[in-house]
């Protein structure tokens, strides 16, 4: 189901509200949600429902929600050392957008972002609130490993990769912060509607960090 056409807060806003709605009054025989930046999948059990009895429901609690509170999000710091081995593509985004690398790392690290929504890997949260003028296209050949913890940029989303895997963003930095731990509770560092704020570190307090990780 879709909840507009934006990367906005307004929408994220109003997702959040329906999966508040969702927790407080569950729909019979739904078996996950998945919520977008802009839309929420529904997954139920259609050995004992129907779309039409789920979009009924839905419906229901829609027309329900406008005036719940959202919780205050939480605000984690995640710490970046950006640049040279760390962040490959930090001079090729600096270029593109017209920067040098400093005022590339001083706009986003200076920036508040909000978690829309984790996927693609667990705990990779897809954050909102990239400056404008940081946007830049993805790679035109995707990497075979993109280490754990790189910070990239893609379009105009920035995002932490929790895990070593193949991927296609921008490279301008790295967390020595394990995003996501299955021995961990919560497994992932990041959750739905949290607040990110990244903080410039250098390369020895990366170490440093890393080894108490």
């Amino acid at each position: 189901m879709s909840f507009g056409h934006d990367l906005s807060l307004a929408v994220h806003r109003r997702i959040r509200r329906f999966l508040i709605r969702l927790q407080q009054q569950p729909i019979p025989h739904l078996r996950n949600v998945h919520p977008a930046y802009a839309s929420v999948l529904l997954v139920f059990d259609a050995c004992r429902t129907d779309h039409e009895s789920v979009e009924r429901e839905v419906r229901a609690r829609l027309a329900a929600i406008e005036h719940l509170q959202i919780p205050d999000p939480d605000l984690v710091e995640v710490p970046v050392c950006y640049g040279g081995d760390f962040g490959p593509d930090l001079k090729d985004v600096a270029a593109a957008c017209g920067l040098d690398a400093p005022e590339v790392i001083r706009r986003h690290s200076q920036s508040d972002y909000t978690v829309f929504f984790l996927g693609f890997v667990p705990g990779f949260a897809y954050l909102g609130g990239l400056p404008e003028s940081l946007a830049s296209p993805r790679l035109a050949v995707p990497r075979r490993q993109v280490p754990a913890g790189s910070v990239g940029i893609a379009g105009s989303q920035t995002g932490v990769y929790p895990c070593a895997t193949p991927g296609g963003w921008r490279l301008i930095g790295r967390t020595p912060c394990r995003l996501f731990d299955p021995g961990r509770e919560p497994m992932s560092l990041l959750k739905l509607g949290d607040r990110v704020r990244f903080r410039c570190i250098d390369p020895d307090r990366f170490q440093v960090l890393g080894a108490g990780s």
